[in-house]
């Protein structure tokens, strides 16, 4: 880890700690905001950022080549996580709403100043995305996992602007004191599941926009498996079987990603799919399944059998 970038790996070390700490806040403190417990956003993103930030600190250490840019991009990133976590854990302890706060001017210059942080945040992960593209990294199918799995998360990060957005009641209504939401269809703060929060009985623009971003682990994670599995299975052990194999899984997840968000904003919870949604993720499924098997039956058995003798023989004679 020593190549890695360091204020990311200090920020996700920073993020355990805050992480065990507001572990305590959700059990000793009963406050509630929104319907939801008080400590429970900061929890959520501090993990959510201890998994994000030691993944980018990994890709940036794969860079040959501007790798300055990578560490300007890489302490972007940081410091605009540090104001964002700041803010969360912040209106925590006021015990007040962080996101989509406009209850009072004080709070609203606080929520904007998130959103500044945020697109700060995304500007820096798309130029190290940009980074990883102009890469020319040695394992091809480390590369495109790492890509695609950037690009990805881009666009799961992009999602917290839909949240942003005021919804058609709050247009309706004016000036409120909340300005956008997570759920779709339904008022946020509603019927939830239980570790996520996310919403049962509407959409909820939070499952894509942590889907996506967890992309960042996600393919990367499905490269460390194939390569683990190389040693028992021949097929696996043939670098361009991988780098296919690979790029299927970003498809796949990249499908996924674009039907959870249609899901959502369709109003329609997680686990309540209706039949369009049900076929759309059974031809994604049959889809990838078909594009896994072509590729390992067409993909050597293994190492090509070394020569016979007498083979050797002939060759000997033909030159």
């Amino acid at each position: 880890m020593s190549s890695w970038h360091r204020p990311l790996v200090a920020f996700a070390a920073s993020m355990a700690l805050l992480a065990a700490l507001t572990a305590v806040g959700l059990v000793v403190d009963d406050r509630t905001v929104g319907g939801s417990p008080v400590w429970f956003k900061p929890f959520k993103f501090s993990v959510s950022f201890v998994a994000y930030s030691l993944s980018l600190a990994w890709m940036l250490s794969l860079l040959p080549r501007f790798r300055r840019t990578g560490r300007w991009a890489g302490n972007a990133v940081v410091a605009a996580s540090v104001v964002e976590m700041v803010l969360i854990t912040g209106q925590a302890l006021r015990g007040r709403r962080s996101h989509f706060n406009n209850e009072t001017p004080f709070d609203a210059a606080l929520y904007t100043t998130m959103g500044v942080s945020v697109v700060v945040l995304w500007a820096g992960a798309l130029a190290v995305a940009v980074l990883l593209f102009r890469a020319r990294l040695a394992d091809r199918a480390s590369a495109w996992a790492v890509r695609c799995g950037s690009v990805v998360a881009l666009a799961g990060a992009a999602i917290g602007f839909l949240m942003a957005r005021p919804t058609e009641e709050q247009l309706a209504a004016g000036v409120t004191d909340v300005v956008g939401a997570h759920a779709v269809g339904v008022p946020d703060g509603g019927p939830s599941m239980a570790l996520t929060g996310w919403a049962t009985t509407g959409g909820d623009l939070r499952v894509p926009h942590f889907f996506g971003m967890h992309a960042l682990q996600a393919l990367p994670l499905v490269l460390l498996v194939l390569a683990a599995l190389a040693s028992r299975f021949a097929r696996l052990a043939d670098e361009q079987v991988r780098l296919r194999l690979v790029l299927i899984a970003s498809a796949a997840y990249a499908g996924a990603f674009v039907l959870v968000t249609w899901q959502a904003l369709r109003g329609q919870a997680l686990l309540s799919p209706d039949a369009p949604t049900l076929t759309a993720a059974a031809v994604l499924a049959l889809g990838t399944a078909a594009a896994v098997v072509a590729v390992l039956r067409t993909a050597p058995a293994g190492p090509p059998a070394p020569p016979s003798a007498e083979d050797a023989r002939r060759t000997e004679v033909t030159a």
